[in-house]
């Protein structure tokens, strides 16, 4: 039996096929993203990492970037006609998405925040996104998790720099 959540619940609903797969969530580990990469041998960049922001402190926002990246969060203010974007809470994105920390999903939020997929994330052939809980992710196609919240496709996020070998 597959653990259910609000967010599988939501996509259920919505009749969007996908599947539920778990990792080991270690939250004092590091990047949660790269730890489910590596937990369910997925590409990190095909792993996608769910934030709330807030733009201007104002408008909060749900932003869907791949676990390798880093947000750009000036283009994310821009798309917004707003100056900055900042990190929320935890606290206050888990009273408005109704879901934990490290658990936040775009999927069945109990107050829909508008999402903004990373357009780099659209190349994969499947994502694999938080499921609404710790340790917890759904694989989808990109295009299906974008049409579920119509969500939409920005650049937002900037791939990591390449990794120069050590000389000696």
């Amino acid at each position: 039996m597959t653990k259910q959540t609000k967010a599988t619940e939501f996509l259920t609903a919505s009749g969007v096929s996908f599947s539920v797969h778990d990792y080991e969530y270690a939250p004092g580990g590091g990047l949660i993203g790269m730890q489910a990469a590596q937990s369910i041998g997925a590409d990190p960049g095909c792993v996608l990492k769910t934030l709330v922001v807030e733009v201007d402190r104002k408008t909060p926002v749900c932003l869907v970037v791949p676990a390798d990246h880093k947000v750009n969060f000036k283009k994310v203010a821009a798309l917004f006609d707003g100056r900055n974007a900042r990190m929320m809470s935890p606290e206050k994105s888990a009273e408005l998405t109704g879901f934990r920390s490290g658990g936040t999903s775009p999927f069945g939020q109990a107050h829909q925040l508008p999402v903004i997929v990373s357009a780099d994330a659209m190349a994969c052939p499947h994502v694999y996104i938080n499921a609404g809980d710790q340790g917890l992710v759904v694989r989808i196609a990109p295009a299906d998790a974008q049409k579920a919240v119509a969500a939409r496709v920005a650049d937002i996020s900037a791939a990591p720099a390449p990794v120069e070998p050590i000389k000696n």
